[in-house]
């Protein structure tokens, strides 16, 4: 206990950050001796950013107090889980950042502990077998005021245990009976009217097979599962606030070893985005995203696919704190995390995404000129490349007009502009094709005014470019919010979340040119002008994919 207050003492508890305050507060008063978290997904769909927050709080505390932090999934309900999800989850708690080691545990790892307390409780009086149908239990489930009624509430012990082993024995159909704590009917917190801790459910489990048919619920699970794994403080989201009272009396009325607290924190709720997994698998069922992975999806695998890095992520959820009163946190503090970090760690290249061909006339056939270019201003230690400047380059087309308005200074018939790291070039002529459209420039160069040379000759506008023989084609996606709503909830009496989905959140440039360059999937780099892009995993032999990641300035464009 000294060492955990010495450590605490030590660092600056993090601002707003309550729960490790109310932790300090239990070393000091003698009732923890060792911190021990635990974050316990359930396998039923792909974590997201939310989860995000819980992980870093839950493994961030371990940490920061020198305990232990497990992850345990929450397999419980074997109609909704996969083996998928589980390796999903792993995957993105490893790349956040944090590292479970042996502490990894399941819920399933219980059942028969967890059917041990369940006749324990029934012994004791404290549960008995129900059989009201769900419809039936909310039927009678009463109102404020108004107790609950359940005629099977004084069923004889010996009767409740006859029937839980027979259930237990699957000699009963799915819904036919549940076990019920015997608590108080007329409990002012409906999640203390005679709860039900067992239910009937004939699924194959992925990790026992068919040996149980009868499965605990979350709020006999939860308690049970941290008590058997020492879990000092059980830190969960503010809807389980109300399940307090549940989680306590299951401790206390069971044998369970630890008197585990439970200590509630907001949940992550973020602009532009749902965070409810079953909203997010309806996005993937119904075909909006392509996948769980959808870099538009605020999965934790999409995120990644997206080109977000687990630096970013952790500083952003340290920048928000920790708080009990719900709030929305706009995803602009997110992206100007994400900018921060890839600032300084993405190199610079140049990329074209809607090409237009520019003939520099004057310049040699067949000769080019290599052009040095630095890697990353804000680390000059990564040095500088050298880009081959030709004869035959390509712009983007939106840095020419035909007939410009006042002030655009960009390339325009007549004026001049500079290409980065090269030259100031002139628009000589404009050539097109039979249906009148812009298939090319034809240009001159001033060989004077070279950058970095001695040439006073000033120009408004310096613009991007990539030598025509020298290139590679790559397609360059660029996402935007998923919806276009700051609440995407928030919609007419009728509708539903799917009205505010973005039809412009994905557009795709299938003919962008860029520098010849050889990266790998998930490398990251800054296109100029256009933002941060990262190599996404569809890029196969020679033809590139990039994703963009953020742009380089905030808000929203629609």
């Amino acid at each position: 206990m000294a060492e955990i207050q010495e450590k605490a003492a030590e660092e600056k508890v993090m601002a707003g950050n309550f729960i490790h305050d109310e932790i300090v507060a239990d070393t000091k008063e003698g009732h923890c001796d060792a911190v021990h978290t635990r974050f316990p997904p359930e396998p039923n769909g792909y974590l997201h950013i939310g989860h995000a927050k819980s992980i870093c709080l839950n493994f961030g505390t371990a940490k920061k107090f020198g305990g232990i932090c497990n992850l345990r999934f929450d397999d419980t309900n074997p109609s909704k889980e996969e083996e998928e999800f589980m390796d999903s989850i792993k995957a993105d708690v490893r790349w956040l950042g944090f590292d479970w080691q042996d502490n990894l545990f399941f819920a399933s790892d219980y059942f028969e502990k967890m059917y041990e307390y369940a006749v324990e409780l029934i012994k004791a009086g404290k549960a008995y077998v129900c059989e009201l149908s769900a419809e039936q239990m909310r039927e009678y489930r009463g109102s404020i005021g108004v107790p609950a009624v359940s005629p099977y509430r004084d069923r004889p012990i010996e009767e409740s245990l006859r029937i839980f082993e027979e259930m237990r024995a699957g000699k009963y159909a799915d819904g036919q009976y549940t076990l019920r704590a015997k608590i108080d009917l007329a409990s002012p917190n409906f999640v203390m009217r005679d709860p039900v801790i067992y239910r009937i459910q004939h699924s194959h489990h992925n990790r026992t097979g068919d040996d149980w048919c009868i499965y605990p619920m979350y709020d006999f699970a939860h308690p049970i599962s941290d008590s058997l794994e020492g879990i000092s403080h059980s830190i969960c989201t503010m809807e389980f606030e109300i399940h307090r009272p549940l989680y306590e009396w299951v401790i206390e009325n069971t044998s369970c070893p630890t008197k585990s607290r439970q200590i509630e924190f907001a949940r992550l709720n973020l602009t532009h985005t749902v965070m409810s997994k079953r909203f997010l698998r309806r996005l993937v069922e119904e075909g909006h995203v392509n996948g769980w992975d959808d870099p538009r999806m605020p999965t934790i695998s999409g995120l990644r696919r997206r080109g977000y890095t687990p630096e970013a992520i952790r500083d952003f959820c340290d920048r928000i704190g920790v708080a009990k009163a719900e709030s929305t946190v706009d995803t602009a503090l997110l992206e100007h995390c994400l900018r921060e970090d890839l600032n300084a760690r993405a190199d610079r290249v140049m990329c074209v995404l809607d090409p237009l061909k520019v003939v520099i006339t004057n310049f040699p056939e067949g000769e080019h000129e290599m052009v040095p270019i630095e890697n990353n201003p804000e680390k000059p230690e990564r040095g500088k490349r050298l880009l081959p400047f030709g004869r035959e380059l390509y712009i983007e087309r939106s840095d020419f007009m035909e007939e410009p308005p006042k002030k655009f200074f960009r390339l325009s018939p007549g004026a001049e502009v500079r290409l980065k790291s090269a030259y100031i070039i002139k628009c000589e002529e404009v050539v097109k094709d039979e249906a009148g459209n812009i298939i090319e420039l034809r240009c001159t160069y001033d060989p004077e005014t070279r950058s970095g040379g001695t040439s006073t000759k000033k120009v408004k506008a310096t613009i991007h470019w990539v030598n025509a023989r020298e290139c590679r084609n790559a397609e360059v996606r660029l996402y935007d919010y998923l919806f276009t709503a700051d609440d995407p909830y928030d919609v007419p009496e009728g509708s539903d979340f799917i009205d505010n989905l973005n039809p412009d959140s994905v557009q795709v440039m299938a003919d962008a040119r860029i520098e010849a360059l050889y990266p790998l999937p998930g490398e990251r780099f800054q296109f100029l002008r256009h933002g941060y892009f990262v190599v996404d995993p569809d890029t196969e032999n020679d033809r590139f994919v990039f994703n963009r990641i953020v742009s380089l300035k905030g808000g929203f464009k629609k």
